[in-house]
């Protein structure tokens, strides 16, 4: 009863052939995806984003309050509304990851070779393995030989998109939340980002308010999983999913996030 339009936003994956006009950050992309559905003629009720794309359906919401479907909801997995805070020691900084890939050669010849250089930077294996996936395999055209594997994303752009999600600062459409739309925020239990108290707080004010003029906010807790929600514990997210899902008519979601 539901279709799903799974994109690869601007820089990533095969959207990384498209020359896309900068800047590179959360509001250029979420209007990228806007554009999308309006060619493709949809009406999205549900939009999910993980991590950089949290706030790309976040602003999704903000720039296109009318356009939206109502109800429409929106699930923000694993990033706040505003300032993002570094990890702590011993754990992974994507701003200093992508920093240490943009110094590396842009063609390589092996991908064990990519991940022994990540971790041996100080980086998890778990985090290499998956940068990795983002490598494409080369053949000389004629031949068929192997010319071993380049990046199928955007490093610079990404650079740029990264330093937007950092300060990025989406706190007004929560607070102010759009009749009709209802805002789920879903935190890791052993998240890499630094969920601070104040963000919490904030949250559940924006529940209590929503609740009063017609809209909806709520906040949940992904148990036994990091930032990466998909692979720690996807039948725990499938679970808090499925509500939006039960009951409903037939539908058209938006999935927007990082991905390889």
């Amino acid at each position: 009863m539901w279709q799903f339009l799974l994109v690869d936003l601007r820089c990533h994956g095969d959207s990384a052939l498209i020359k896309k006009r900068e800047p590179h950050t959360v509001t250029s992309a979420a209007l990228d995806v806007l554009q999308l559905v309006r060619r493709l003629r949809i009406t999205p009720r549900v939009l999910v984003g993980h991590s950089f794309g949290g706030k790309v359906v976040l602003s999704m919401v903000e720039q296109a309050a009318k356009p939206l479907a109502r109800p429409v909801r929106v699930w923000v997995l694993d990033a706040t509304p505003g300032r993002v805070r570094p990890g702590a020691d011993g754990e992974d900084h994507p701003g200093e990851l992508i920093s240490f890939l943009q110094r590396m050669p842009k063609q390589v010849s092996s991908r064990q070779k990519v991940v022994s250089a990540i971790v041996q930077e100080g980086f998890s294996v778990d985090v290499a393995q998956w940068v990795v996936t983002s490598l494409k395999p080369m053949r000389n055209s004629k031949s068929g030989i192997s010319l071993g594997f380049s990046w199928v994303f955007d490093l610079n752009g990404i650079s740029e998109m990264y330093k937007s999600y950092e300060t990025a600062n989406l706190w007004g459409i929560v607070e102010n939340v759009p009749r009709g739309v209802h805002m789920n925020f879903l935190k890791a239990e052993r998240s890499l980002h630094r969920w601070a108290l104040e963000d919490l707080q904030r949250i559940h004010a924006a529940e209590e308010l929503a609740s009063d003029q017609g809209g909806g906010v709520k906040m949940h807790v992904l148990e036994d999983a990091g930032h990466w929600v998909h692979a720690d514990n996807p039948d725990g997210l499938f679970k808090i999913l499925s509500k939006s899902f039960k009951g409903a008519v037939a539908g058209k979601e938006v999935l927007g996030g990082l991905r390889p």
